[in-house]
């Protein structure tokens, strides 16, 4: 599904589609600091975040992109305090359940990207829920990161091919990029064009290890609940004037 040319922003009305990324990344941080700035608990901060959530959703729908993948929550936020954690979690049940009706009308699909073992009963139970209505929709495909880690990924892709080898399904020296990447989690299977940051912070925290390897960077100072269309249309506007050479050559020869 693509936006209308008339329907586009400015800033992207004049790019050809085929210099668009297809799938864009975010870490989206700064919840805590834009709610202590305003002498608000965190959790104001992350509630405020998961507005921005449907925000920037129904914008990458409205454009056509393929996929938005969406650090949530990392394998490494369970060292937060338990409140907070429970806090998360509900957040994260409650945007799913008053979300849905978004996603049917606009044929996004929604799936989970990370290790389902230690997550609540019920918001697996909501996910699993949500994942199975919207998989028949073909428009965006909206990827929530929870529990998540790039490292534990590749571990898990690890022990797969190893099971197989020891089971003498499989020939170790017949391991290669694709049969390692054939055993990522399906949900982050694409990769990624365009990572993008909020908060001025410029670490890639454990996220999509293997699939950023030639992703094009993107760092604003804004913080994730101030972010808006108008960032994100920029932020794709960037993308489409860099030169992606994947270590040959472009035609200046730079």
């Amino acid at each position: 599904m693509n936006a209308s040319s008339d329907k586009l922003p400015a800033s992207l009305a004049a790019i050809p589609r085929d210099r668009w990324p297809k799938h864009i990344a975010i870490i989206m941080d700064g919840n805590g600091r834009w709610a202590r700035r305003r002498g608000l608990p965190r959790i104001e901060g992350h509630r405020r975040g998961a507005e921005v959530v449907r925000t920037i959703v129904e914008e990458a729908a409205r454009l056509g992109l393929a996929q938005l993948t969406l650090y949530a929550f990392s394998h490494e936020n369970w060292r937060r305090p338990k409140e907070e954690v429970a806090a998360l979690m509900q957040i994260y049940e409650l945007y799913l359940e008053d979300n849905l009706q978004l996603m049917m009308d606009q044929r996004i699909r929604f799936v989970n990207a990370g290790r389902r073992e230690g997550l609540p009963e019920s918001t697996l139970a909501r996910v699993i829920d949500t994942e199975r209505r919207t998989a028949p929709n073909d428009g965006l495909r909206l990827c929530l990161a929870v529990n998540y880690g790039g490292r534990q990924e590749l571990v898990d892709a690890a022990r797969s091919l190893a099971r197989d080898a020891v089971a003498g399904r499989l020939d170790p020296d017949s391991i290669d990029e694709a049969a390692l990447a054939a055993r990522l989690y399906p949900e982050t299977a694409m990769d990624v064009d365009l990572l993008m940051r909020t908060a001025h912070e410029y670490r890639v925290s454990n996220f999509l290890l293997w699939q950023i390897s030639y992703a094009e960077f993107y760092v604003t100072d804004t913080y994730w609940p101030d972010f808006a269309e108008a960032e994100f249309h920029k932020a794709i506007h960037a993308y489409a004037e860099r030169h992606r050479r994947f270590g040959g050559l472009d035609g200046s020869n730079s």
